[in-house]
């Protein structure tokens, strides 16, 4: 059954009091405020926050929000996705990859790996984060602590993807190539596909959905970043003797026609 508005506005009236309270800020809620427009305060709340436990309350009432409003988004299954003419074991799919039900979905990760802090920021590290909740900042921020240091561009870490349909999130740091890839970003951003594929198989995982990684503020172009992501994925799926089903995740009309000049 769908959530309904009603039950929207309680969860986040609810929700937001709190996440104010633990920092010790004060804000009003305009009772005649939108969903839409609580959902935005609660949004940049989440981005901002600390990576802190939080009360067994607050994560009860966030995963009903959350998973009620992606079932609204409506949830796809990879087994309903079309294969690749050229590999049947890769797709193309266009769409919002918190709606994707892939055993594991890739989040184009910074180095420090705690997600995206700019309040309702439209990239994908903000996306991933806001809609599995706050447990997963507070995931990678253990992962972090245990490692000691920044995240290696090329590298690929898992954590559970929490109230997204994905089992697993696997978060890599693609190159910074600022529009003019060098021979190092190449092989940088092939490690990416290579460690998030490795990872992936290590926890079982029997399909993965991939992000045009790198292809967003950190300039990689992205006919040259599709190729290689092809070819990569394609290379260690043979050398694996792999049946692992790849999507390929676009969101803008311009990589999905470079993908599907590719694939289809």
């Amino acid at each position: 059954m769908a959530m309904t508005e009603e039950r929207k506005r309680e969860l986040l009236f609810s929700l937001i009091p709190e996440l104010c309270a633990e920092r010790d800020m004060r804000m009003e809620i305009d009772a005649d405020s939108s969903v839409d427009e609580l959902f935005s305060t609660f949004r940049a709340l989440v981005n901002t926050r600390p990576a802190i436990p939080a009360s067994e309350a607050f994560l009860s009432g966030q995963d009903e929000l959350l998973q009620g409003m992606i079932a609204e988004k409506g949830i796809t299954e990879v087994g309903d996705i079309a294969p690749s003419a050229v590999d049947l074991r890769l797709c193309l799919w266009r769409g919002d990859i918190t709606a994707l039900a892939a055993d594991a979905i890739v989040n184009a990760a910074n180095s420090q790996m705690l997600g995206c802090w700019v309040p309702g920021h439209h990239c994908i590290d903000n996306a991933v984060h806001t809609f599995a909740g706050v447990q997963l900042r507070l995931a990678c921020a253990r992962l972090m602590d245990e490692q000691g240091h920044e995240e290696p561009t090329g590298a690929a870490k898992i954590t559970p993807a929490y109230n997204l349909p994905a089992a697993y999130v696997i978060h890599t740091v693609g190159p910074i190539a600022a529009g003019h890839p060098n021979a190092r970003h190449r092989m940088q951003l092939a490690s990416c596909y290579r460690s998030c594929l490795d990872v992936a198989a290590r926890s079982g995982a029997r399909s993965i959905a991939f992000c045009c990684i790198s292809t967003g503020v950190f300039g990689f172009p992205q006919e040259e970043a599709a190729r290689i992501a092809i070819e990569t994925v394609r290379a260690w799926l043979d050398g694996q003797g792999s049946d692992m089903t790849v999507v390929f995740n676009v969101f803008l009309a311009s990589d999905e026609e470079i993908y599907r000049t590719l694939l289809m």
